[in-house]
């Protein structure tokens, strides 16, 4: 994430080559470990690198402490998090409004779904950490990506891109935490994540003017927007 972090959570050095990246990620892969395994409270940086199978020097070498650890862990998080995103909306440009709805939903959903036990780990974490630039930082690229995606969508036009582009990530992230912290069972996320599509669609078909495309069968929803 391009947003430099607090001076009291900068990590002291960055990896340059081949085998600090590779140590730095049997760090965090560890960090993730004691997390689930023992707690946020409960890390310690000691822990971390005995998990991790490197000394205790060698971890400040990178991290002087719990917390720029931490910090830098959730950014790498957000940061891989807002490549799948970008990603997803730069391959569908010009798609229909359907199929944006599907992939974004699919993307954020399986990327939080993956591990979510790190997912859980990493919320909890974040709690008592300085990272309001962080997530502001995250925040701006998922409002660039997902609006130049659904503005150039063929089937729909916004009179408030921006509104209606905030509204749509409000939704589909408030509603993808709520089900983690909730720890409903798969049969419920399977079903709300179909519900959450369903409402995303009507939204957007709103905003754009065209009620009609929520009640029509897909295959005749372009009907909705012939002039």
């Amino acid at each position: 994430m391009d947003v430099p972090p607090p001076r009291h959570l900068k990590a002291r050095k960055q990896p340059r080559q081949a085998r600090s990246a590779t140590t730095i990620d049997a760090i965090f892969e560890a960090t993730i470990q004691v997390l689930i395994a023992e707690g946020t409270h409960r890390l310690t940086t000691t822990r971390v690198a005995e998990r991790a199978g490197v000394s205790v020097g060698t971890m400040y070498q990178y991290f002087p402490h719990k917390k720029s650890l931490l910090y830098a862990l959730n950014e790498r998080y957000l940061d891989k998090l807002a490549e799948r995103v970008e990603m997803t909306c730069r391959t569908h440009h010009a798609r229909s409004t359907d199929e944006m709805v599907e992939a974004l939903i699919t993307t954020y959903w399986e990327a939080k779904t993956e591990r979510s036990d790190v997912t859980r780990a990493l919320y909890s974490s974040a709690v008592e950490l300085d990272n309001e630039a962080l997530i502001d930082a995250f925040a701006k690229r998922m409002d660039a990506a997902t609006r130049a995606m659904l503005l150039s969508a063929p089937d729909a036009r916004y009179e408030n891109i921006d509104l209606v582009n905030l509204t749509l990530l409000s939704v589909i992230f408030g509603t993808v935490r709520n089900v983690f912290e909730r720890n409903l069972p798969p049969s419920e996320q399977t079903s709300i994540r179909d519900e959450l599509k369903r409402m995303c669609l009507a939204y957007l078909a709103m905003a754009s003017g065209e009620v009609c495309a929520t009640i029509r069968p897909p295959e005749e929803r372009h009907r909705c927007f012939e002039t």
